[in-house]
């Protein structure tokens, strides 16, 4: 069966730093008709139980820790039987959210997460969060940034647990490298590719995004 990748906005809050804000989050679901993986459980369980159609869930896959990333992960992963998989790095963010349940599964760069006869293979990128990874599947032309790198430029770097020029260094060694054509699926707002965002390092990094 034709692996296929189906997307899911979901709503609520992100905190951190004492603040908190409302946001929107772009749930990744990768697989075919049987079994697929859910890339950033955030807000809504409910709902990515609705999209997942009755399909085997087998892994919850955490770009970084920021509770709107995790917010729905152990709820899912009740109603499902997945295992949450999250970089190591970021195990003191997740215990913020949910102190009382940990991760099932470490992530590590170079891993390679298999689904439906697909590979992914787990980039660490720094920056935006100490744990934080993309997903790069090299046959679907695509990779799923989380908050690394978005449409325009790289994520924020303004809080705790973040720095800038570990996310410059992130992007341009482990993403910028991708063939142009690789589609940018992120973790908030409209896709891009990585054609179009590498022109720009230069000036990010003048302006210190």
């Amino acid at each position: 069966m034709a692996v296929r990748i189906d997307h899911l906005v979901t709503s609520g809050t992100f905190s951190l730093d004492g603040g908190t804000w409302d946001v929107d989050n772009n749930v990744w679901i990768v697989g075919d008709d049987d079994e697929a993986i859910v890339i950033d459980a955030a807000h809504d369980a409910d709902a990515i139980v609705a999209a997942l159609a009755g399909r085997t869930l087998r892994a919850i896959i955490c770009t970084h820790g920021h509770n709107d990333h995790i917010d729905a992960a152990p709820a899912l992963a009740s109603r499902t039987g997945a295992r949450i998989h999250l970089h190591p790095a970021d195990l003191p963010l997740w215990k913020m959210t949910h102190p009382g349940t940990p991760p099932d599964a470490e992530l590590a760069d170079g891993q390679v997460l298999t689904i439906a006869g697909t590979d992914l293979i787990v980039l660490h990128t720094p920056g935006h969060a100490p744990g934080a990874v993309c997903l790069h599947a090299p046959e679907l032309r695509t990779v799923f940034t989380g908050d690394t790198l978005f449409q325009g430029g790289p994520g924020a770097t303004g809080r705790s647990f973040s720095d800038f020029p570990t996310i410059v260094d992130s992007i341009r060694d482990r993403l910028l490298t991708l063939p142009p054509e690789t589609e940018v699926r992120t973790g908030h707002g409209d896709p891009t590719t990585i054609g179009t965002e590498a022109p720009h390092l230069e000036e990010w990094i003048k302006r210190g995004h």
